[in-house]
């Protein structure tokens, strides 16, 4: 299986609206094999296939400390958040050595299928919570870096642009 390109930010492609998925076939499957791998390779817990230029709606986790409990996860949609919400700290594999705090729903529902079609409710909380949130922010177009402030995002950009650069030489 071979490991994907993450776009980096700034990339307009992060910006793309996934579309759902509609063959749950092997396709499907080869492209969450491929996006685990990938994930696993980048130290990351969650993955996005907007962050490796697939613009549909799937998202492969382990948030697991063994990295032992891969989660795919196809046309996620939030059906249910609590009130409380919680500050943490966040990292993102198309943001490397960025992290800074966002605030997020400490629990959410959301109806999944998996890859065979099957659909149910994952009941999420604490690092599940997060983590599914931030992924689909990348199926919506957005970067947790838009939680920020405007100066903040703004030095981001600056900071990955130059590393871009220093790597393309």
């Amino acid at each position: 299986m071979p490991l994907l390109t993450i776009l980096q930010y700034p990339d307009p492609r992060l910006h793309t609206v996934a579309r759902p998925v509609s063959a749950f076939d092997d396709r499907l499957r080869r492209l969450a094999a491929d996006m685990l791998e990938t994930m696993y390779d980048s130290g990351g817990i969650g993955l996005a296939a907007t962050q490796v230029d697939v613009h549909e709606r799937l998202i492969v986790m382990d948030i697991s400390e063994e990295r032992n409990q891969p989660l795919v996860v196809v046309n996620p949609e939030i059906i249910w958040t609590s009130e409380a919400r919680k500050i943490n700290e966040e990292g993102c594999l198309s943001v490397p050595g960025v992290y800074d705090r966002v605030e997020r729903f400490e629990s959410v529902h959301v109806r999944v299928w998996d890859l065979e079609g099957n659909a149910r409710t994952l009941e999420a909380q604490d690092v599940m919570a997060i983590c599914i949130q931030h992924e689909m922010d990348h199926l919506l177009g957005k970067v947790f870096v838009e939680y920020l402030s405007l100066l903040k995002r703004d030095r981001i950009k600056k900071k990955m642009r130059k590393a871009q650069r220093e790597d393309a030489h």
